[in-house]
């Protein structure tokens, strides 16, 4: 089974964001964790308080079982662009020329790989 954390708004450029992103796409949940923790970028400390977030939400839809024993990895995990702010820098001659400040939109998909079929009798 599943689980499933978004982070919306973020205020980071989605380019930024895919570099701590692509470091841990398809990991167990452990050695993700530990990269993140180890990455010395600001997106990789919300990345790991959102991957913290989908092995809680895996762990309250799964009573009673552990992420340890189950082998949790991370399934997916996609950056997509969020609103941008404009804002205007003073230019030469009376211009000005627009910032355009990022935010990014994350989801991330945690499953297990011991998946145990349930079978009708």
């Amino acid at each position: 089974m599943e689980a499933l954390a978004k982070l919306n708004n973020c205020p980071t450029s989605p380019r930024k964001m895919r570099l701590v992103v692509d470091l841990i796409r398809g990991e167990r949940v452990e050695k993700a964790l530990s990269i993140l923790k180890f990455t010395n970028k600001e997106a990789a400390i919300r990345v790991e308080k959102l991957l913290l977030s989908a092995i809680k939400n895996w762990e309250s839809k799964n009573e009673g079982s552990r992420p340890e024993e189950n082998q949790l990895y991370v399934k997916t995990i996609m950056v997509g662009g969020g609103r941008q702010l404009k804002r205007l820098r003073p230019a030469p001659q009376g211009r000005g020329y627009r910032i355009r400040k990022r935010s990014n939109h994350v989801t991330l998909v945690v499953d297990s790989k011991n998946v145990e079929t349930k079978t009708n009798s």
